[in-house]
């Protein structure tokens, strides 16, 4: 199993200070800043483009931005995401007309390439990309919003997609995005993730050096 990542969501920092959350955030233990990006239409929410990437580096965040795109279309964003500074870029193959040109075209502007699966989306789609994708990424809440509660089920989605990424023998990361906190991380982690992106769990405690460390304890407990 890989070392474990934390990547702090975005969406639950201070915006009016945002480049010192981001920094704090770090510096506090997280291993990178994850960025939902939400269009009003794909989902019902609208967050920040690629202005907000490209600020983030211009303020000196040097650790990786990991993008989530809950977007449609995706193509042109990937590339102008890319270009504002994205470390990885993930997408949902329902937001895109032709996945495996999305994943190339990530990986062609030196990207990690990633796709997202919302709770009812099956594990189908991965069949054939397989060999494009850096990261899957499941979704343990419905995309959208902040703060919702982890589903329960998707647990056996995530041993479901563990085996499939060790029978590949690729160099694939399983993160998990939705209802992340202190108390439910390790049996997360057990079910078969090594990446996990928490955002009010820690943007909405005073303290994020206490809660990332406890998140870790957590996963070395297990």
């Amino acid at each position: 199993m890989k070392p474990y990542l934390i990547a702090p969501s975005l969406l639950s920092a201070n915006f009016a200070k945002l480049g010192e959350d981001a920094t704090a955030v770090i510096e506090a233990g997280a291993d990178m800043l994850h960025l939902d990006v939400m269009d009003n239409h794909y989902v019902p929410n609208l967050t920040f483009g690629p202005l907000i990437c490209e600020a983030l580096r211009k303020y000196g965040i040097k650790a990786p931005l990991d993008v989530h795109l809950m977007t449609r279309p995706v193509d042109r964003l990937i590339t102008e995401f890319a270009n504002a500074g994205a470390t990885h870029i993930t997408f949902h193959p329902e937001a895109s007309d032709h996945v495996e040109r999305s994943l190339s075209l990530v990986r062609k502007h030196g990207c990690k390439a990633g796709l997202a699966l919302n709770p009812a989306t099956t594990l189908n789609c991965l069949e054939y990309v397989m060999d494009k994708v850096d990261i899957v990424l499941i979704m343990s809440v419905n995309p959208g919003f902040g703060g919702q509660t982890f589903i329960p089920s998707i647990l056996d989605k995530i041993r479901q997609l563990r085996v499939l990424i060790d029978e590949s023998n690729r160099d694939i990361r399983l993160a998990v995005d939705g209802g992340i906190k202190s108390d439910n991380i390790a049996q997360v982690a057990n079910a078969g993730a090594d990446m996990f992106i928490a955002g009010s769990a820690i943007f909405h405690h005073s303290d994020y050096k206490a809660v990332i460390t406890n998140m870790r304890e957590q996963l070395a407990e297990g």
